[in-house]
Parts: C-alpha cells; structure tokens; sequence
C-alpha cells in the first residue's frame, strides 16, 4: 500500500480483520509455524495457505502479520502472498526480537533476513516483538528504538509500534520514554479484560490515555474462546446457532475504539470464511450479550485451567527438549475431562521425539519467556504422575 493508505490504516476507527501467519496450516503434521529465528523452516500447506490469502483479499482485507522468530512464517508469506499479489493491494508486519539479538549487529541482521525472507523493499510496520519486563531496558541497551527509527528516515519502513507483555505501568514508561511508537499491539480477549495476570483493560486504557492506536492480538485466546465443545460454547451456540463461538469473541473486542486491525491466527481456510463473515456483518454487542459473555467468563473460570495460548515462546529454550504447550494443552484436557486414558495417547505421540513431563529439570528457563506468566514447571510437575 501507498503511504498515504497505511496512514488512514492508522486512523481508521472500524477495526478490520488482520491475518496472523503464527499458526498457518501445516502438512507435516504440526500445528503451526512454531518459534526461532534461524533453522529450517516448516512443511506448510502452501496450497491452502494460497487459497486463505486469496479469499482474505477478494473480500478487502489487506493485513498481515508475521515475526522474525515465527518459524517459516516469513517465507510463507512471500511464496503464498508477495510473489502472487501487486504490492499496494496488502501491508505486512513483522517485528525485531530482542531475544535474538545482543549488539546493534544483530538488530540489522535481523531486518536484512526479514527483508530478503519476504521479500519486500520495505514493511507497512514494524514491532519491537513483545517488549515487558527485561526486555524494556534491553531495548534500551541495544539502542533499538533508534535502530527501527533509523530504519523509517531511510524508508524501510513505514511505520515502527511494539507488541506487548508486561504491566500497565511498564507500558505508560514506555509512551512516556518513546513518544515516536505509532501503534502497539496488545493481548486482548473477554477472558484477560479484568485477568490480574495480563490486565487487558487496564493496558489498553493507558493506549487510549496517549492516544496510540491498537493491533489486537490472541482475540480468541490460542483458540480457546472458539470451541463449541468448551463448557461455555454450548450456551454461545444456544443463544445464537448461526453464528460461531469465536464470532463472540471477535466481536467483543471489535467494540472497542482506538483499533487499527484484529490478528487472528488462522489455520484453516474454514476459519478465514468464517472470521471474514464475522468482520463483513459485524454487530456490536448488545447488553443481553455482554450478560451472556459474562456467564461464559464465570464458567471458564469455574474450571481449573493453565491460561496457555500455545504461543510456543518456551519450548525452544527448554535443555530437555519438552514439547511444553502441547503438554500444559493436555494437562488443561485432563483438568476439564479428568480421564487419564484420554490423555495417555496423545502423550505419547507428543513425547515420542521429545522430553517428557517427568524430565523437567526446573530451571525454569521457559517461565522467563512466558507471555502468560505461567509457572510451567510446577505445571509439569502436576502432569507427570498422571502420565509417566
């Protein structure tokens, strides 16, 4: 898009549906594109993956998201949507991980592989990928913000923002520190808009005090918030058959002001229709359904759970090679369905390449990745006398 375009992205108030590339369908029996910068990536379904971008766009949608430390995401999205798309008919995002980098030296190799990885002479916007706590004042170390801001003077970019996971506080020092972040992109869904641990409402309230727009992210939860199975989706599907479960959640953010897009990561092209129906006759909600989500909050709640949203962050830091979403997933299965047969399969299979729960060596490595601030290996400590 023109600059002009990816400007009054920036300023429109009707929040349009963005396509995450972080959980992209996959035929080598994986689900999705998995974390780390460098290594081989993925065998995606690029097929279908082609059919999801066309049918995102016929329908006048233009965003899409990926990240240096999504495995395979980038190149992905320059096979299926740069190399078969004009270029002014879609914006891209991606974003420099501070994880992966330690001098000025890596910020610029990191750009230089995103670039030549998609493809591109330069991207609509770029994050700071998941700035809270350490990595606020690593940003600051490594003079990155002046890195992404020499990247803009020079027209590689067109605009530079941060995606976020730390307190509401933390945030608020950040806008105050760097008043050149043009948008910023949160984590938020009904069920973390008054969570103590990610304090959605709150951190999107000191967006709107400094009047930065907004790219939401995990708007369904991992998927969480989309099943018909849960103990809430049911009472969604009564209240309303011809809609689906996550329509809910999308909606629920969607009434928000301040949004330039909301991400969701698709991995089907079932759900790229199905969100695209969401966005094309989107309603507010009204106040019985906001009763209703209501209920549903109470009745997630009522159910012990690990609020992972399998971001897959952990598992490439872990020394015993633990598959650790894939495992918290099955311990929240056990939690809810309380059947250790249902689970010893499927444990298995996910173990047979890889450490298993009773291997964690609590150094807990992982936590300090965790967006979800989960203490996983008091998690796997929980799960393995149920399974190993």
């Amino acid at each position: 898009m023109s600059e002009k375009q990816t400007e009054r992205y920036l300023g429109e108030s009707t929040p349009k549906l963005g396509f995450g590339f972080m959980r992209l369908p996959r035929t080598d029996g994986g689900g999705g594109g998995g974390f780390g910068g460098f290594g081989a990536p993925p065998e995606f379904d690029l097929p279908q993956i082609e059919k999801m971008v066309d049918y995102f766009l016929d329908h006048g949608f233009t965003y899409f998201d990926t990240a240096f430390v999504y495995a395979g995401s980038e190149e992905a999205m320059k096979k299926t949507l740069v190399e078969r798309h004009p270029r002014d008919k879609f914006t891209i995002a991606s974003k420099l991980n501070l994880m992966f980098a330690n001098s000025a030296d890596d910020l610029q190799t990191q750009f230089n592989t995103t670039k030549e990885r998609l493809g591109v002479d330069y991207l609509d916007f770029y994050l700071l990928h998941g700035l809270g706590g350490q990595t606020i004042q690593k940003a600051e170390d490594l003079k990155a913000w002046d890195f992404v801001k020499g990247l803009k003077e020079q027209g590689l970019i067109r605009h530079l923002g941060l995606s976020f996971h730390g307190t509401p506080e933390e945030l608020e020092g950040v806008f105050q520190k760097h008043p050149e972040a043009e948008f910023v992109q949160l984590q938020i869904n009904y069920l973390d808009w008054e969570s103590p641990q990610v304090q959605s409402r709150r951190i999107y309230e000191v967006a709107r005090k400094y009047n930065v727009p907004v790219t939401v992210m995990e708007p369904v939860k991992g998927g969480q918030l989309a099943s018909e199975e849960s103990v809430f989706g049911a009472e969604l599907k009564k209240a309303a058959p011809e809609v689906s479960v996550a329509s809910w959640a999308l909606r629920y953010v969607a009434s928000l002001d301040g949004l330039i897009t909301i991400l969701s990561g698709m991995s089907t092209y079932e759900q790229v229709v199905d969100n695209v129906k969401t966005f094309e006759g989107i309603k507010k909600l009204t106040d019985s359904d906001r009763a209703l989500l209501d209920r549903a909050i109470e009745a997630i709640n009522s159910v012990p759970s690990v609020p992972c949203t399998r971001c897959n962050y952990c598992a490439p830091n872990c020394p015993q090679n633990i598959n650790i979403p894939a495992l918290i997933g099955l311990y929240n299965d056990y939690l809810v369905y309380r059947s250790k047969d249902g689970i010893a399969r499927s444990y298995g299979f996910m173990t047979g390449q890889g450490g298993k729960a009773k291997d964690c060596v609590s150094c807990k490595t992982c936590e300090e990745h965790c967006p979800q601030h989960i203490e996983i290996a008091d998690t796997l400590a929980k799960l393995s006398p149920l399974v190993d």
